[in-house]
């Protein structure tokens, strides 16, 4: 197997080279947000893979607080979260299909992107960030829908965590410490979950944690969509008049 990890962060880069062994490992610095740097991966991967690619993981993303008073934020995030898997899908879609076709009738190719619970149930708190999650959602659902027939051998995969021990965890929960929270779950558990959920080929891939259960991330997402249906004021789960009643709903 070889891997290609990309990262704007050199440090981490060169850790996960000592971590995963430098004989198994390349490392490329890009910012996701920038079509140059893309290019420059492409010609990386054709020069090094072939141009093939087997396994695809969007995951990059940022979660600065965004405010209404500073559009630049919003352009920010969007830049990374959104226009970064957008960048990655343009670039690699086609080296991903390629690949697939050239496997045994019984190999396929995968994408994973890196969606976010905010993305679906959309707290109050970070417009810019859920908004950025809710259009990488809705980029994968369609590019799912897209390669069914284009690429039937591709699987589209969206990945959401829940609460997970990384840097950018860390920050979202205002955790700065070096111990694990008990309710958090490592990234190791996300992979096993991910790669149990791919085995089975469920598009959505929604990661409980020690603390939030599968049933409970099910029945929060229901009633955010249940906003819609029963026309409930905006993010009506968070609103004082609808407390208990949530509560109530979610205890039933």
């Amino acid at each position: 197997m070889k891997v290609l990890v990309v990262d704007n962060n050199e440090g981490f880069l060169a850790s996960a080279q000592r971590s995963l062994g430098e004989d198994k490992v390349s490392a490329a610095k890009a910012d996701v947000s920038s079509l140059r740097d893309w290019a420059h991966l492409k010609k990386r991967v054709d020069s090094d893979f072939q141009g093939r690619i087997d396994f695809l993981f969007l995951n990059a993303g940022i979660q600065p607080s965004s405010t209404w008073d500073d559009p630049s934020t919003f352009q920010t995030i969007f830049n990374v979260n959104l226009f970064g898997v957008i960048n990655g899908i343009s670039t690699f879609k086609s080296a991903v299909s390629s690949s697939s076709s050239l496997s045994p009738p019984s190999s396929s190719t995968a994408i994973v992107i890196t969606g976010s619970k905010p993305g679906i149930t959309n707290p109050p708190g970070n417009p810019a960030y859920n908004a950025s999650k809710s259009a990488v959602k809705t980029i994968a659902e369609h590019l799912s829908y897209d390669l069914r027939d284009s690429s039937p051998n591709t699987s589209v995969f969206l990945l959401v965590p829940g609460w997970t021990f990384t840097s950018l965890g860390r920050r979202e929960e205002k955790h700065t410490s070096a111990e694990k929270p008990a309710v958090a779950w490592t990234p190791e558990q996300v992979a096993y979950y991910l790669e149990a959920k791919i085995a089975k080929d469920e598009f959505y891939v929604i990661c409980p944690d020690n603390e939030v259960t599968e049933e409970m991330d099910s029945k929060r997402m229901l009633w955010a969509a249940e906003d819609v249906v029963q026309r409930r004021p905006a993010l009506s789960r968070w609103r004082k008049e609808y407390k208990e009643e949530f509560e109530a709903w979610v205890r039933s």
